[in-house]
């Protein structure tokens, strides 16, 4: 026969595991943001950039759930590896939210960016903003098996995204110069290149609060930084 006992431990575990799926919910919903907002610049499809827009409501509600759902658990009196999976929840939520954010700018860049000529450099946003992308989803599946492993893998390879953003960077600079009719777009698309930017940075900090969730205090390892566009003259 279960006791009392039984049923808050099980009434505990049902709400961690809920905490967990509403958080990971809420990151695929941003991932898929990014790639539809990535799909719109190449289309140049402003209707469906709206659309985009509007949908960030609906990752803005999940974070609300997630904020009450941990709320909770810190009531039920939590132990020390609880209050790790409730502070990175909440931690996770906030980058998760604003990579849905980052998403929906990009969708709102994109329809002044139509107002402009095709640019030959979208292609290269698309595939700084998919290495991006992979991050995020390579980060949330580390976080919903706790795998150190490959949450240090997520921070090592922030490093390519870095590098993939300094060479569009330079390129877009480039091009301005030359062409000064081109300005307009190409700032555009150095704000929408930032927006990767940032994504990649965030999928990295999802990343660390999954070794923060399993090694608690332990420092963690130092990892390499490749943004080399402060540095970049014009």
């Amino acid at each position: 026969m279960t006791n009392m006992h039984d049923h808050i431990v099980k009434s505990y575990d049902d709400e961690q595991k809920r905490l967990l799926d509403e958080t990971l919910r809420m990151g695929e919903m941003a991932a898929a943001q990014l790639e539809a907002a990535l799909d719109v610049v190449q289309r140049r499809d402003d209707k469906a950039a709206e659309r985009i827009i509007a949908n960030d409501e609906a990752i803005d509600a999940l974070e609300h759930e997630v904020s009450h759902d941990v709320m909770k658990l810190a009531l039920r009196g939590p132990m020390a590896r609880d209050l790790r999976e409730i502070l990175a929840a909440i931690r996770i939520a906030a980058d998760i939210e604003r990579i849905g954010d980052l998403a929906a700018n990009v969708a709102k860049r994109s329809r002044a960016l139509n107002l402009a000529p095709p640019l030959p450099h979208i292609a290269g946003l698309h595939a700084l903003g998919l290495l991006a992308v992979q991050q995020v989803r390579d980060a949330l599946a580390a976080y919903r098996d706790s795998n150190v492993e490959a949450a240090q893998r997520v921070r090592a390879r922030d490093a390519e995204i870095d590098v993939a953003y300094t060479g569009l960077f330079r390129e877009l600079l480039t091009y301005m110069m030359e062409d000064a009719r081109s300005i307009t777009g190409c700032t555009h698309l150095l704000f929408m290149a930032k927006n990767m930017e940032r994504v990649g940075d965030h999928a990295t900090n999802i990343a660390e609060n999954v070794w923060f969730l399993v090694k608690g205090e332990e420092p963690l390892p130092p990892r390499e930084k490749r943004d080399d566009s402060i540095s970049t003259g014009a």
